[in-house]
C-alpha cells in the first residue's frame, strides 16, 4: 500500500480523516485516520484540521481535501436514497479504503461487496480488526482487477443479477483505460436489474497546460509524492453517461460545485482549475 492508485487510497482517507474533524463536516469517518497511521510511509500526513500547514488554504488538504469529502457526501446520500427504496445489494468497484458498510445506517439485510486487489483488501481488512471494528451489514471482499473479466470473481462471491443493484464507482474510472471503462460499463449495463442505480465520476474533456501546473496537482507531487497526472489515463474518455442514456438509463451529470451550493460548502470554481473538468454521473435503470 504505497504506490500508485493504492497511494491515492490513502490520500483520500488523510482527506476524510481531516474532514471528520472538521466542525461543519460534509462526511465523517472516524476510521480514516487509522489507514493513515497503519501506513508507515504516510506516517507524516495530517488527519486533523490543525496539522494541516496553511490550513483551509492548503490545495491539497484544503481545497482537494474538501473536494474529496464533497463527494463522498453526494455518493453516500445517493446510496442511501436507493437503499430507502429497496435496494438490497451494493457493489463499491475499486473500494480502496471506503467505510461505508460500517459508518453509514446500511440496512442489516443489505450486501456490500467491495471489488479491489488483494493487498489493498488485505490492509484494510489488518487495519479493521485491529480496530474490533464491525460492519453494520453484510460485507463481501472481492479481490480483482477491474482492468480485466472481474463479473466472475463477483458472481461467485454471491452476486445476483436478477436483484437491483446500487453500483458505486468513487474514484476509479479517471485511472481506467478508456477500453476497460467501456467493458466496466457494459458489464454493469448487462448485469443491472430494473431498479439499479451508477455512481461514478469522469473527467470531461481535455485539461489545459494551465490546469495541469495548477496548485492543487503541484501540492500533491511536494507534500505526499503522489503525481496524479501520471496515474490518469491519457487516451480520450468515452462518453460512458450517453451510452447508458441510450440504453435506456436515466443519467444526471453535475459538476463537483453543484453540490457545493446543494450543501452550502465545499470547493468553489477557480480560474485554471484542475476540479472544473471533473462530472459525477448518477444513473438509474
Amino acid at each position: 500500500m504505497a504506490a500508485g492508485v493504492a497511494r491515492t487510497a490513502l490520500m483520500v482517507a488523510a482527506a476524510r480523516a481531516v474532514e471528520t474533524h472538521r466542525p461543519d463536516a460534509l462526511a465523517r469517518d472516524t476510521y480514516a485516520q487509522h489507514f493513515v497511521r497503519a501506513a508507515p510511509a504516510c506516517s507524516t500526513w495530517p488527519v486533523h484540521p490543525a496539522q494541516v500547514p496553511g490550513g483551509e488554504s492548503n490545495p491539497l488538504w484544503g481545497r482537494l481535501g474538501r473536494y474529496f469529502a464533497l463527494r463522498t457526501r453526494a455518493f453516500d446520500d445517493s446510496l442511501l436514497r436507493q437503499t430507502t427504496a429497496g435496494v438490497r445489494q451494493v457493489v463499491l468497484l475499486g473500494a480502496g479504503l471506503d467505510t461505508r458498510v460500517y459508518r453509514l445506517p446500511l440496512p442489516g439485510d443489505c450486501t456490500v461487496f467491495e471489488i479491489d486487489q488483494q493487498d489493498v483488501l488485505d490492509f484494510k481488512q489488518h487495519t479493521l480488526d485491529g480496530l474490533g471494528a464491525h460492519p453494520r451489514a453484510g460485507r463481501v471482499t472481492v479481490a480483482s482487477d477491474l482492468r480485466g473479466d472481474w463479473l466472475p470473481a463477483l458472481s461467485a462471491a454471491g452476486f445476483d443479477a436478477t436483484r437491483p443493484t446500487a453500483w458505486i464507482a468513487e474514484g476509479l474510472l479517471l485511472y481506467l483505460p478508456s477500453a476497460a471503462e467501456r467493458r466496466l460499463i457494459d458489464t454493469i449495463d448487462a448485469h443491472s436489474a430494473p431498479g439499479s442505480g451508477l455512481v461514478y465520476e469522469v473527467k470531461h474533456g481535455t485539461e489545459s497546460p494551465a490546469v495541469r501546473d495548477s496548485p492543487v496537482y503541484k501540492a500533491a507531487r511536494d507534500q505526499i509524492g503522489v503525481n496524479l497526472l501520471t496515474l490518469f489515463d491519457p487516451d480520450p474518455r468515452p462518453d460512458s453517461a450517453h451510452d447508458l442514456t441510450e440504453r435506456g438509463w436515466h443519467t444526471s451529470v453535475r459538476t463537483p460545485f453543484h453540490y457545493t451550493d446543494h450543501y452550502g460548502r465545499g470547493p468553489r470554481e477557480e480560474q485554471d482549475d484542475a476540479l472544473a473538468a471533473n462530472r459525477w454521473v448518477f444513473a438509474t435503470r
